[in-house]
């Protein structure tokens, strides 16, 4: 997903937040089974015919739900077009996907009028995008509606990449999510790109005497210096695993651990010892043998992540069209 995260990078860059109030008792396994029993099914049959054309839509539609989640909680207030919505904060440059689920609500409503909400069409999205890259698949608790408020005041909170480890713990810990979740989702990054305009300053001007940051490996600095020159196209595109850039798998954290991380965000993960431990768990992973550890955790941090302050059917609406209020 081409993605950008922020105003910051055109990257899957994992903002996620467990709200104080999680109202996940209002969400099970097969919501839809009764009420509309092709959902599930429907959304994931858009998502891979939108992935057929172009598998970058699947971090952009993580990124898409992860700040969805983050503001006012898993209620699709992302999806809402206006002035003054979520959509027109700086934090939330660059997010696409939109039609993916546009094109899957319009299905839904023919199927069902009336009955799946936005905010669980991204959540299953987001899950089919993660298994389509070669990644881990799980069961999405669903029953979530869809919010009414949607502003773009409160996406000014997001983590940045510019951020210390102890800022983004403090970020995803105020919303719940500890150290070990802000890891595990943060491999998320195993997908995605960024600008080389978000990063480039670690090349060439980190310090003060203009040298590069110390902690990228000698190789790595040779070859991102290649791709992003003092003086090139600060929109172009890197991958930020560049070893298996549309593979969701375990090369981000052995990225961390050999200094071969794009974002100083990402990077200062290896240099903290909390943090260093989770890390060093993931880079160990042998896919196929203990590849497991990372899917099977990663699908658990997002449970988490998507059932953060849920709404009901009191504060809360099945939109006709995701990108309005009914």
């Amino acid at each position: 997903m081409g993605v950008h995260l922020g105003n910051y990078c055109y990257v899957l860059i994992i903002v996620l937040v467990l709200g104080k109030e999680v109202r996940s008792q209002s969400l099970t396994n097969g919501y839809y089974s009764t009420s509309c029993p092709k959902a599930e099914s429907i959304v994931r049959s858009t998502v891979e015919s939108h992935f057929d054309s172009d598998p970058s839509i699947s971090p952009g539609l993580l990124r898409l739900h992860f700040h969805d989640c983050f503001v006012q909680g898993c209620d699709g207030s992302v999806l809402i077009k206006g002035k003054s919505a979520e959509q027109a904060a700086l934090a939330n440059g660059g997010l696409r996907g939109f039609e993916v689920i546009d094109d899957a609500k319009a299905r839904l409503e023919s199927e069902c009028p009336g009955v799946v909400s936005c905010a669980d069409i991204l959540a299953l999205a987001a899950r089919d995008a993660v298994d389509l890259s070669s990644g881990p698949s799980w069961r999405v608790p669903t029953g979530r509606k869809d919010g009414r408020i949607s502003l773009a005041s409160e996406a000014s909170n997001l983590p940045s990449p510019l951020d210390s480890v102890a800022v983004q713990k403090q970020k995803f810990q105020a919303k719940g999510l500890d150290t070990h979740d802000l890891v595990t989702l943060l491999g998320a990054h195993t997908i995605g790109q960024t600008d080389c305009q978000f990063f480039r300053y670690r090349l060439y001007n980190f310090t003060v005497t203009g040298n590069s940051d110390p902690t990228i490996s000698p190789s790595f600095l040779t070859q991102l210096k290649t791709l992003c020159p003092p003086n090139g196209d600060g929109s172009k595109r890197v991958a930020l695993d560049i070893g298996s850039p549309s593979k969701f798998d375990v090369s981000f954290f052995k990225n961390l651990r050999d200094g071969n991380a794009i974002l100083e965000s990402d990077q200062r993960l290896w240099s903290d010892s909390e943090t260093n431990d989770v890390v060093k768990k993931y880079a160990s992973t042998i896919r196929g043998l203990l590849g497991f550890r990372f899917d099977k955790e990663f699908s658990q941090a997002m449970v988490k992540m998507s059932s953060i302050d849920v709404k009901t059917d009191v504060d809360g609406e099945v939109r006709k069209v995701c990108s309005k209020v009914n």
